[in-house]
C-alpha cells in the first residue's frame, strides 16, 4: 500500500510540473528550471538573487531530498527485516 501512496503522490506531482512532459516544462511556459513550482502569488525574492546564489539553494535542496529518501529507504528496510521498534521505540 506504500508504494500505491508514493506513486500516487509522483504522479501529482508530476502532472502539477507540466503533465509528464519530457522537458519538465510546465504548459504556460512560466518555470525557470524543471521543478519550478513558483505561482506568482508569494514572491520570496528568488528573482532578485544571482545564478549563482540560486544554483546553490538548488543543490542544498537536492541534497536534502536525497537525505530524505535515504531515511525513508532506512525505514522501509528496517521495517521488512522486523527491527523498526529497535530503532523507533514507539514504533510499536
Amino acid at each position: 500500500m506504500v508504494w500505491a501512496q508514493m506513486l500516487a503522490t509522483q504522479f501529482a506531482m508530476e502532472m502539477a510540473n507540466g503533465g509528464l512532459s519530457m522537458d519538465g516544462k510546465d504548459y504556460a511556459g512560466t518555470q525557470e528550471f524543471a521543478g519550478d513550482f513558483r505561482n506568482g502569488f508569494i514572491d520570496f525574492g528568488w528573482d532578485k538573487q544571482s545564478d549563482a546564489w540560486k544554483d546553490r539553494k538548488r543543490a542544498i535542496e537536492l541534497n536534502n531530498g536525497r537525505a530524505a529518501m535515504m531515511g525513508i529507504f532506512g525505514l522501509m528496510t528496517h521495517e521488512l527485516m522486523g527491527n523498526v521498534a529497535t530503532i523507533l521505540p514507539l514504533a510499536k
